[in-house]
């Protein structure tokens, strides 16, 4: 609902910072590359400012294990096994069983845990069960794991837990997902219990379900809170110890404030003190230095209810940050202009707010792949009266372009030379443009109708709500405004981001899916629907054509206007959709449009793709960040370092910040 995702793997435009001598690559394995980012200007903070940093970053790394225990019931008890064998081994490292078991162990940490963070499938071992059990033999008797039997199937077996999240319409997708948020429970069940809590006369709802497991207890569906003294008491415990040292180091009484709200949430597992603390972060707009830490984004509930565990600690970039500035100060004429109807609109925009950030460190669901843009909080209510916070990683979109510069993406994929060098030259600047659109008015943007539930759309929420911040944000980004107010020096600029998402949304990201699977992963299903009804709807006027060329196929746009227009008519729709809580619409739109595969387009983007040698997916190691300390051991500054590879670190996490059993 918040988080934009990088969308593709496409050769952008250089800037000034990707030609650089810094080492962008760490690792690359299986479909995954790791890269390094820089934290420019950290040695520019105060040291009050490093010391606030670290303590953040020290809170948000101590969640580590929330996350793993959230994706999958055994899998802390699966990353101790594969990571206690993988560092015992003295033997041959060259053995084809140990390399595959290496491979398994980079995917498992990518993913925090055995499924694919994207796919959501579960990684097949490309070692046999006999190596592991052997090298499970010569394991210290305190490494051996319990309940071997079943470890064994869940790593083994592709019938047991075989998908993270499924969304396949018709089935019961609490049954038949394997995440570790619901137990003993069915989808009816788990529907008609927060039915029953609902209020539709409550102006200021909060987000049921959004810290808690949900379980049968004595025949009876009830609610396990996340908290302390609850679920994850001893992670959550030193997530507190460590917001409670940050808080000290705070630049301002309000951030000292919004520091004390959260304990406070996580003291207690209160929704309510989560809206408390959501509003007071929302309208701390003064501090450079700023978090995230919390049960957040839905994704990886198949109800869209359960926030995943995640931290970003950051601090606003300056300079960069004049162009979301630019963008918030004028959000009402954007939703006074939108093409939605008017009663979908809202009639006075509050409290919308966006900046360019530097990522400081990055955890939970957002490490080792992160976002390249967040607006909070998610609660409509406090979009509304309070309004909500937008960011762009900026930093993070630079290793990325640093990282695809030169893949030869361009040079198999786009149809000629002019949209190419249209792209190197615009690319960079329109899609951070697109990620400030979307998720600093997009995502803000329209309003629901009195009485509608905020969940109305259930599994098809979080695909229609990415989907109207990209359609918002592709609107715009066509629009004269942008070159009036100077974000952009060209009137056709916005055509390199349209190329790209189309292309990217009717064929490269089909890179990201096995042969014979549906789009499944919310953010690519919003852009196949995208791509695909405009596409469809453009057919009478030729507006986006396939065109064939020694065999391949090419995106041409013939005409960027009415495609403009298109995005403006789904758009529309898609927030009627939302606004009055259309789920049968939305279904429909959903079923059409953003799930089904054509398998012969599928498998020529695939070979095209296998002869680039380009990782469909990226993450990123972290700084690591010292404490420097007075002969009295009280810290006095922080320093940066970015040398730490990608097992080691990994490794060291587990070690360092191992707060479950």
């Amino acid at each position: 609902m918040a988080a934009l995702a990088i969308t593709s793997c496409t050769s952008k435009g250089v800037t000034e910072n990707s030609a650089d001598d810094f080492d962008y690559t760490v690792d690359r394995f299986a479909d995954v590359e790791v890269l390094r980012y820089k934290v420019p200007d950290f040695e520019k903070l105060t040291p009050q400012q490093r010391i606030l940093i670290y303590y953040l970053t020290e809170a948000a790394l101590t969640g580590r294990d929330i996350l793993w225990d959230q994706n999958g019931k055994y899998n802390l008890a699966i990353r101790d096994l594969i990571e206690n064998v993988y560092t015992g081994y003295d033997g041959d490292r060259e053995n084809t069983d140990f390399k595959a078991l290496e491979t398994y162990l980079k995917q498992i940490e990518f993913a925090n845990g055995i499924h694919h963070h994207y796919s959501m499938d579960k990684f097949k071992p490309g070692f046999s069960k006999e190596f592991l059990m052997e090298r499970i033999a010569v394991l210290p008797e305190d490494q051996k794991p319990e309940e071997l039997e079943t470890i064994m199937s869940v790593i083994f077996d592709p019938a047991v837990k075989p998908k993270k999240v499924n969304q396949a319409e018709g089935q019961d997708l609490i049954l038949t997902s394997a995440n570790n948020l619901y137990e003993g429970v069915t989808q009816a069940e788990v529907e008609a219990y927060y039915n029953a809590l609902k209020d539709t006369t409550d102006a200021t709802p909060v987000s049921w379900g959004l810290n808690t497991r949900v379980v049968k207890e004595n025949g009876k569906v009830t609610e396990q809170q996340y908290k302390v003294g609850g679920v994850y008491s001893d992670a959550i415990t030193k997530i507190v110890d460590n917001l409670t040292k940050a808080q000290q180091y705070a630049e301002n009484d309000n951030q000292k404030a919004v520091i004390g709200k959260l304990i406070d949430y996580y003291k207690t597992g209160d929704l309510k003190l989560f809206d408390d603390y959501s509003i007071a972060w929302v309208e701390d707009t003064a501090s450079q230095v700023d978090f995230i830490n919390g049960f957040i984004e839905s994704y990886d509930d198949p109800l869209g209810m359960t926030g995943a565990w995640e931290s970003i600690v950051n601090f606003k970039n300056n300079e960069a940050s004049h162009r979301t500035e630019v963008i918030s100060s004028n959000a009402q004429w954007f939703e006074d202009h939108s093409p939605v109807d008017s009663r979908f609109r809202k009639e006075k925009v509050k409290g919308v707010s966006a900046k360019v950030i530097t990522a400081a460190i990055l955890a939970g669901d957002a490490y080792p792949a992160t976002p390249i843009g967040i607006n909070l909080p998610n609660a409509n209510w406090i979009r509304a009266a309070h309004g909500s916070k937008s960011v762009t990683l900026e930093n993070i979109t630079q290793a990325y372009d640093a990282a695809a510069h030169g893949n030869g993406f361009n040079e198999e994929f786009v149809i000629d030379k002019e949209t190419s060098d249209l792209m190197d030259k615009y690319l960079f600047i329109t899609d951070n443009l697109h990620t400030d659109l979307h998720e600093c008015l997009g995502h803000g943007s329209g309003r629901l109708l009195p009485g509608i539930d905020p969940d109305a759309l259930k599994a098809h929420g979080s695909t229609l709500e990415e989907a109207r911040a990209d359609l918002f944000a592709l609107y715009y980004l066509a629009d004269p405004k942008l070159v009036e107010l100077g974000l952009l020096d060209n009137p056709d600029a916005y055509k390199a981001s349209y190329y790209k998402y189309i292309l990217n949304g009717l064929m490269t990201q089909l890179m990201r899916i096995e042969p014979g699977k549906d789009v499944e992963e919310a953010h690519m299903r919003n852009r196949q629907l995208i791509s695909a009804w405009v596409y469809e709807k453009g057919k009478a006027d030729n507006v986006i054509e396939l065109v064939k060329r020694d065999g391949k196929t090419y995106i041409k746009i013939n005409d960027y206007e009415k495609l403009r227009g298109l995005f403006g008519e789904l758009l529309a729709e898609v927030q009627r959709i939302k606004s009055e809580g259309d789920y049968a619409a939305g279904r429909d739109l959903v079923e059409t449009y953003a799930v089904k595969v054509d398998p012969q387009l599928h498998k020529e983007v695939l070979d095209r793709y296998a002869s680039l040698d380009i990782a469909p997916y990226k993450g990123f190691v972290n700084p690591v960040y010292t404490p420097v300390t007075d002969k009295d051991g009280n810290i006095t500054d922080v320093t940066v370092t970015y040398e730490e590879d990608y097992l080691p670190q990994v490794l060291r996490y587990s070690k360092q910040y191992r707060t479950l059993k």
